[in-house]
């Protein structure tokens, strides 16, 4: 059997791309390394020429991939690499503060997505394995790639995808210099809605490409500054966390189980206004070495700053539980969705004034060595380096203002009449009426009631040593085999602390409330939807704090507080035990290896490439844990000392973790069925790992009288990955003119399991690392009786997994065969559907109901209508995904139903000269919001408009 050869037009139109790819960095081995100078190359520039660029690279990939390849360093658009993303099939994203961060991929969330920058393991500022993309400037990044099918080679951790990220190769720019800038002003068009706001921005870059001594010497540099308001006006809705009898029907057996007779009722919600600056800067640099033709050396780093200050001010309401009064409640179901309530002696019915100030302060930090030698016609060898470190000091600052009776009064008491009426009208603004809302505004009424700071600073970090191997065979089947090995060391630790002044329920008698002055203060009206909320006092943060704490502001603490197990809490009042028993580090050591052969054939006539093979991974996790061992000695119980000398004696420091080994297996075919489509199918086994931040926290493991040891974890330092069986079969058809595709593709996955709080029967409590005792002293005989295993609550893989399976469909067209000026017309466009059996229970809303897959739409749709004549080009990019599930935006933990939404971004840009570019871009072109809610529309969750970004600027390229 003959070896395949790529046939004649292939060539010709893989050559016309490789001219507009300017020498990709696709490294597959049946891509061509020469062909004829003369052949016809069709040329396209811009956006065309970068489609056309990432369409070539998706059809001589061994994998099913999507891929974005940028013209230049500084050519994507986007705001990040999410923004980018997310117009790839099959790939969504979550909006926070207005844009994306991290996403979706064949409607699974970004905890299955694995991402690697130059092939190298990320870590992540999100305090889980989730990357924010938002990290990464698209200025810097040259290419990314979107693995849905893995292989061998592949570093394992994606469920539902590896993103692959790219920085610039400076030895393979075609130019021997290259610099482009890009200088753009920005403008937020509601940012002039909220008090105290930033309306405007600026996006910078600069980036740098050389080559040096005969082309032996690259060096790549790169600079990218983001300064943007981010501003919203905001309605969040809380759960629905109690019950109450509201409707008064006899014999009403249709609410909760525990009171058939009750209603479900909402805590509260909130109305705010929220503003602030973000500031990113990213750097990027690479020096590469080739002193000879059969090696490179690459060096490169890359970093990126990203800070952002932010406040929240209105109201938050909290409508005081049961023993609140409630009166005219509208129902939907047996849920209260609006109602006349009014505080009594027992209820904690009151309306907070926020001023919450937030700062977040993020670095990630990835460095590589990579050397590449050919060590002879047959055999290569490469070997990798890398560090990759991200830090996250996230400072919640809250400051709670309170209604007072009258605050000029010598000993001001709390304004206990308080009434409420609200109404929820679905994903609409509720109706609202305040009692008190004259009193909002007045410095004579207002009174500052608590300060609380809760800082929350983790730490990641991941060490890693790769070496790889190929070696070229002489086989009619096989073109090759490559095998390597890699291991990796990775640290992350977490630290929490708190600082809290007076009370949010009421007027604290040893802290008491401030007085506001006229300098301290602002009156705040709502504008355009929310026009009709009362208007509220703004305060000056450090206004008040100076006032109130002249001598300086406390600094937050890791302490105990007045906790179980105290003897002297040094006069707090609180339990804030939370701050040692969430802070902890964990531990994982991988040590992974593969073996992978290439596939080079042919199949009745026809070519097949691809490749099959396996991996073994080895996984040694451990956590260190305050097990609660009620002071017992003989268990390890320790007098453990916090940052106030407060000591707790008890808990007993431990290290608890386990090891496993894991295979999988992976085959990727690729049948060429002539010249211009090919047939691809895929199946392997996957894993994803549970999200770092789970495999921390507190345990406890407590002996009964009778010898049966119990015990509870929050997390679990056991948990085992996610575990999945994924097949895919596509079809792929490219244009003669080599001007487009169109695609098809199918998807099954089989997932395992996932993480939901469990009792585990006869727990191995000892040989699981805990610290308990062979015997007991039985306290009435005075007899050693042997202890049991008895019940573990915590976080497990459930065994409760199921299929994701969907259809994508993506179509891509450059009309360069329409008669001028139409030939610089095309469109990009993808539809994928998605569907799962895999649900989840939730009850924020009340009725105990089952819900999606966090990250799941049904229906995901994204279009590109793009033009380009001579010097000038736009587009219009609508993206639209329908209802899906993910955490609601500014209440962590409440994981509701988001409704569908569209996003529409606009660019258009004109060439001056050859090397000054204008543009003009709008994104959220129509100010869509996001809105969410609970189970059902009726019962409101979030309604948030983030306002449209408008960008004007300059790009310099020469």
């Amino acid at each position: 059997m003959k070896k395949f050869k790529l046939s004649a037009l292939m060539l010709a139109l893989f050559a016309a791309n490789s001219a507009i790819a300017n020498e990709s960095q696709t490294k597959d081995e049946s891509k061509p390394e020469k062909v004829q100078a003369d052949l016809e190359v069709i040329e396209v520039s811009g956006f065309s020429r970068s489609l056309i660029q990432s369409l070539n690279q998706k059809r001589f990939s061994d994998t099913v991939s999507e891929q974005i390849s940028a013209d230049d360093l500084g050519a994507l658009p986007d705001i990040s690499m999410a923004d980018a993303l997310t117009r790839l099939p099959g790939i969504s994203a979550v909006r926070t503060g207005g844009q994306a961060a991290q996403i979706n991929i064949r409607g699974l969330s970004g905890g299955f997505v694995f991402s690697t920058l130059n092939g190298r393991e990320q870590v992540s500022t999100s305090g889980s394995r989730s990357i924010e993309f938002d990290q990464y400037p698209s200025e810097l990044i040259s290419s990314a790639a979107v693995y849905k099918s893995p292989k061998a080679s592949l570093i394992e951790g994606g469920v539902a995808g590896t993103v692959e990220l790219e920085t610039a190769s400076p030895l393979n720019n075609s130019q021997q210099h290259k610099f482009v800038a890009n200088v753009r002003g920005m403008y937020n068009d509601r940012a002039s809605e909220v008090f105290d706001a930033t309306e405007f921005g600026d996006r910078i870059s600069f980036s740098y490409q050389g080559k040096y001594l005969d082309d032996t010497l690259g060096v790549a540099l790169g600079y990218a500054r983001l300064f943007q308001p981010s501003v919203a006006t905001q309605f969040i809705g809380l759960a629905y966390n109690d019950t109450k009898d509201v409707d008064g029907l006899a014999n009403d057996t249709n609410g909760p189980t525990q009171n058939p007779a009750n209603e479900y009722i909402s805590e509260g919600f909130e109305l705010q206004h929220s503003g602030g600056e973000e500031t990113r800067n990213g750097y990027l640099a690479a020096i590469e070495w080739a002193p000879v033709d059969n090696f490179r050396l690459k060096g490169d780093a890359f970093l990126s700053r990203f800070d952002k200050k932010s406040f929240a001010r209105g109201f938050r309401v909290k409508l005081g539980g049961p023993s609140a009064a409630y009166a005219n409640p509208q129902l939907d179901g047996n849920t209260v969705i609006g109602a006349a309530v009014n505080r009594t002696s027992q209820s904690y019915t009151r309306v907070e004034i926020v001023n919450d100030d937030n700062q977040d302060f993020d670095e990630v930090d990835s460095f590589g060595v990579n050397a590449d030698w050919q060590v002879n016609d047959r055999l290569s060898v490469n070997a990798d380096v890398s560090l990759s470190r991200a830090k996250s000091n996230f400072r919640n600052g809250l400051l709670w203002s309170l209604v007072a009776e009258d605050a000029n009064a010598e000993a001001p008491l709390f304004d206990t009449n308080v009434a409420i009426n609200y109404q929820l009208n679905g994903l609409s603004l509720p109706d609202v009426g305040f009692n008190q809302a004259a009193a909002f505004s007045d410095i004579n009424r207002v009174m500052v009631s608590k300060y609380g700071i809760y800082p929350d600073q983790t730490e990641d970090e991941v060490t890693a040593f790769r070496l790889d191997f190929k070696y070229e065979l002489e086989n009619d089947i096989f073109s090759s085999v490559e095998f390597g090995a890699r291991y990796s060391d990775r640290e992350y630790s977490r630290k929490r602390s708190v600082f809290e002044y007076g009370n949010d329920g009421a007027f604290s008698s040893t802290q008491p409330p401030m007085r506001l002055t006229d300098e301290m203060t602002s009156i705040v009206d709502w504008q355009g939807e929310f026009s009709y909320f009362p208007s509220y006092l703004a305060i000056d943060l450090d206004k008040a704090l100076n006032a109130w704490f002249p001598d300086g502001t406390p600094q937050p603490v890791q302490t105990w507080g007045n906790a179980d197990g105290v003897d002297d809490a040094q006069g707090y009042t609180s339990n804030y035990s939370w701050t040692l028993l969430q802070s902890g580090s964990v531990f994982e050591d991988v040590l992974a290896a593969y073996v992978m052969v290439n596939i080079n054939t042919e199949v009745a006539g026809l070519a097949l490439l691809g490749n099959v093979g396996v991996r073994r991974i080895e996984t040694d996790q451990s956590a260190t844990v305050l097990e609660n061992v009620n002071g017992d000695a003989r268990l390890g119980a320790q007098n453990i000392v916090d940052e106030n000398g407060i000591i707790n004696d008890l808990y007993a420091p431990n290290v608890l973790g386990t090891k496993y080994t894991d295979y999988l297996p992976s085959l990727n075919l690729n049948l060429q069925l002539n010249d211009n489509s090919q047939l691809r199918f895929a199946a392997a086994k996957v894993m994803s790992r549970a999200p770092i931040n789970r495999l921390a926290g507190d345990a406890s493991a407590n002996v009964s009288d009778d010898g049966v040891i119990n015990g509870s974890s929050n997390n679990n330092p056991f948990l085992k990955p996610f575990y999945a069986d994924q097949y895919d079969l596509s079809y792929e058809y490219y244009f003669e003119e080599s001007n487009g595709s169109v695609a098809a593709a199918l998807f099954h996955k089989n997932i395992d399991s996932f993480v939901e709080t469990l009792s585990i029967e006869n727990f191995d409590f000892k040989g699981n690392g805990f610290n308990v005792p062979d015997f007991i002293e039985d306290p009435i005989s005075g007899e050693q009786v042997a202890t049991t295993n008895g019940i573990y609550t915590t976080a497990v893989n459930n065994g409760k997994g199921g299929y994701i399976r969907g259809l994508e469909l993506a179509y891509t067209h450059v009309f360069t065969f329409l008669p001028e000026p139409f030939n610089g017309l095309g469109i990009n466009g993808s539809y994928s559907y998605t569907e799962s059996e895999i649900s989840s229970i939730t009850s924020l809303g009340g009725d105990t109901v089952s819900q999606s897959l966090p990250g799941l739409s049904n229906n995901v749709v994204n279009a590109t209508l793009f033009y380009s004549n001579n010097n000038f080009e736009t587009r219009l990019n609508a993206r639209y995904r329908d209802e899906f599930v993910s955490e609601q935006v500014a209440i962590n933990e409440q994981v509701v139903n988001f409704d569908s939404e569209t996003v529409i971004d606009f660019q258009t840009s004109y060439k001056l000269t050859d090397s000054l570019t204008m543009l003009l871009q709008v994104n959220n072109l129509t100010d869509e919001p996001t809105q969410s809610y609970f189970g059902t529309k009726q019962r409101t969750g979030t309604t948030q408009y983030f306002g449209r970004q408008l960008y004007l600027g300059f790009t310099y390229s020469h």
